[in-house]
């Protein structure tokens, strides 16, 4: 199968199951995750019938996580060393069609590379690229309002979506999916105190224009839980189970944020419709998201699909261009461009990395990290501690057990999975103490194959200090 706009090799992509100053580092080591189990234990020795044999037991592991600063004169790896020590990693058949990166961003030298100009496609390493654009051009503490106004007639009210598909209609004191997010209940609870009687919701949805679904995007990636047609307001994501992650997906989110407000109000859900608020209409009800820099941890760490792309249409936004995928993806690389990172060869069609028509190359995904890790880009220092951490968190809680053990804790990097694309981009110390920035690309390979193979490769970065 040819995947649009892809060659026959990229095609075959589109039939899968898709899924997705200082610097201070957290130690995360293995002692983090276990158990401090004290006591005797006992060996049978069935070689003789001296029976049991108590001895004494070993001594506790103990974890001792801690925050230190990373030294700015920690030794810089010899790229000969470490092209020398990668080389068997680099070269493992899983990798397949492999292209990556890396970097030293103290000095913002390159210390090893294979085809970094190459474009392949990312997947939600393409979220990176997302994130940096939010931090460079939006204030850190930037957050989206919903809105209620009056409607044209007696008993009618607008919601006017604003952005936001972290609203929720769960019931308060309930967590939801995005903790910090805004409620149904708080905007019917205003509009209640107001002494409106509503019989008609209207939900406006005007701020966003063009389709709600990306080329190289399938609709079946709505009903399998990994995206929601992109709409301006949405309750949970647009889950249809709000509390569970790759939950399916509602093909009308907006319509959905209205008719719960209409529940809430005790108004007829049925009559729910999409409408447009009038100019200058009187105010009844407003909630806001949380802070940009909460909701880029939860579009990070979980590799949120639904969040990446309005938070690329809050950037649209504040670039003056078009609010939809062609706007936001211009937005994107517009923004990054005029920040003085190359973006030669990057190719997008969305801002999640959902889309098998996205192409990016090693070298743009490792001098973001760079720049962000190094001394001179302090708005994108952030997205470090955002990144999920090997062996803890987010989508790189279940990997780096046994071969690659070495780098957990240590890496912290943003993963990228479909069925034969996988990626990790982050950065590692390594065991001299210092910081390294990674791109590592591989397509044509099952995940089962490549992620063990990517993580390999970042687990020698953590152990060569390569001198």
């Amino acid at each position: 199968m040819t995947g649009q706009g892809g060659n026959k090799k990229q095609g075959s992509l589109a039939t899968r199951r898709r899924r997705n100053m200082k610097i201070l580092f957290g130690i995360w080591g293995a002692g983090f995750l276990a158990l401090v189990v004290g006591g005797a234990f006992a060996i049978y020795d069935v070689r003789t019938s001296a029976g049991a044999v108590v001895l004494p037991a070993p001594a506790p592991v103990v974890a001792t996580p801690a925050v230190a600063a990373v030294s700015p004169d920690a030794p810089t790896p010899d790229p000969t060393s470490l092209a020398s020590a990668l080389d068997r990693a680099v070269n493992d058949p899983g990798l397949g069609d492999f292209a990556g990166s890396i970097s030293d961003p103290t000095t913002g030298t390159v210390l090893w590379s294979k085809d970094p100009d190459r474009a392949l496609i990312p997947a939600s390493t393409t979220k990176i690229l997302t994130a940096a654009a939010a931090m460079l051009v939006l204030p850190s503490d930037h957050r989206i309002t919903t809105r209620v106004v009056e409607g044209s007639k007696p008993g009618e009210i607008v919601l006017i979506a604003g952005g936001d598909p972290t609203l929720s209609a769960l019931p308060p004191g309930e967590e939801s999916f995005y903790p910090g997010g805004p409620r149904i209940a708080d905007l019917a609870e205003q509009i209640r105190r107001g002494g409106t009687t509503v019989e008609t919701v209207l939900v406006d949805t005007s701020l966003y224009s063009g389709d709600p679904l990306a080329p190289g995007w399938f609709p079946q990636d709505v009903g399998d839980g990994y995206v929601a047609p992109i709409e301006p307001v949405m309750l949970d994501g647009g889950r249809l189970r709000p509390l569970e992650d790759e939950s399916s997906r509602s093909a009308t989110p907006a319509l959905d944020a209205g008719r719960a407000l209409a529940t809430a109000l005790g108004a007829d859900p049925a009559r729910v419709a999409l409408g447009s608020a009038s100019p200058g209409a009187a105010p009844m009800a407003s909630v806001q998201s949380a802070p940009l820099t909460v909701r880029l941890g939860q579009m990070l760490r979980r590799s949120d699909n639904v969040l990446a792309e309005t938070i690329g249409r809050e950037v649209a936004v504040a670039t003056g261009n078009e609010h939809s995928f062609e706007g936001t993806t211009k937005a994107v690389t517009g923004t990054l461009q005029q920040a003085g990172l190359d973006v030669t060869g990057v190719t997008l069609r969305d801002v999640s990395g959902l889309s098998v028509e996205n192409r990016i190359p090693a070298r743009t995904l490792d001098r973001v990290i760079s720049e962000a890790a190094g001394p001179n880009r302090t708005e994108l220092r952030p997205m470090l501690d955002y990144l999920p951490v090997a062996g803890a968190t987010g989508t790189l809680a279940d990997r780096y057990g046994t071969t690659t053990r070495a780098g957990a804790g240590w890496v912290r990097a943003k993963t990228g999975t479909l069925t034969e694309v996988n990626g990790l981009t982050g950065y590692v110390v390594d065991s001299d103490g210092r910081v390294l920035s990674f791109a590592l690309l591989s397509n044509g390979r099952s995940p089962g194959e490549a992620r063990p193979a990517l993580d390999a490769v970042a687990s020698v970065l953590r152990e060569c200090g390569c001198r």
